[in-house]
């Protein structure tokens, strides 16, 4: 009957259920749960398993540039970065509500750190993210563009629940660019979350954007509901534990 049932589990792809009563098998018959806890198990098992399986296929199909996580980030006043900020943020309630996060800071202040931290905490959590230096997205566009794929490229960047734009500032960007990025913002305005990262600060991404109409459309989806992190202080990576930022 034990082999049957392994089969049977195998066969509706419920592998980790499979796999958590084999396990159980293996103990002597002493210790082997019964009825209702060994139910519980299993399907906790399963739950884990799938849980986890998604987790990492996010995380694959984000591209985060770093594999930071929440609990590498170091918290301090020269950072300008608070535990009480970071809680905030490790709370997904922000993602639901549809607030952005705008980064920004020196080079190598740790800003692209910081927002692949953010979105492999969303990754954990189930939460489709994506990431895109400006350059990479400038690269999409005209992909896109190409060939005739514009209106589904944005559809894919609908879905995430967590888009992450670093770099922004970094260089100048044409009119198309521009009109794509609104309406990137439009259609996740107070739906789902954005997390911009910039070395320029905010207060200069109005002449930076250099065209007034739509530099004020694309602002004010992004401003009104953001968490503000201005990091400070020297270059991280010049520091011989950098890899925790």
């Amino acid at each position: 009957m034990t082999s049957a049932s392994l089969t049977t589990l195998r066969e509706l792809r419920l592998a980790d259920m499979a796999a958590a009563y084999e396990a159980i098998l293996a103990l002597p018959l002493d210790q082997q749960p019964e009825g209702h806890d060994m139910l519980a198990r299993l399907v906790d098992a399963e739950r884990q398993g799938r849980a986890h399986r998604r987790t990492q296929l996010n995380l694959r199909l984000s591209k985060l540039r770093y594999a930071a996580t929440l609990q590498d980030i170091d918290c301090a006043a020269d950072r300008n970065l608070s535990t009480s900020q970071l809680a905030v943020l490790s709370d997904p309630a922000w993602m639901g509500r549809g607030e952005n996060v705008l980064i920004t800071g020196a080079t190598g202040c740790g800003k692209s750190y910081l927002a692949c931290a953010l979105g492999n905490h969303a990754c954990s959590l189930g939460k489709r993210t994506l990431y895109f230096n400006m350059n990479r997205l400038c690269e999409q566009i005209a992909v896109a563009k190409a060939e005739g794929s514009v209106v589904k490229w944005l559809d894919k960047l609908k879905k995430a629940r967590l888009l992450i734009l670093d770099d922004f500032g970094l260089q100048a960007i044409t009119h198309p660019v521009k009109l794509l990025l609104l309406q990137i913002l439009e259609d996740r305005y107070e739906r789902a979350a954005t997390v911009i990262v910039s070395q320029l600060p905010v207060a200069k991404w109005h002449a930076y954007l250099d065209e007034p109409t739509v530099a004020d459309a694309i602002l004010d989806r992004l401003i009104p509901k953001a968490h503000r992190i201005e990091l400070k202080g020297k270059s991280l990576r010049k520091r011989p534990d950098h890899l925790s930022l």
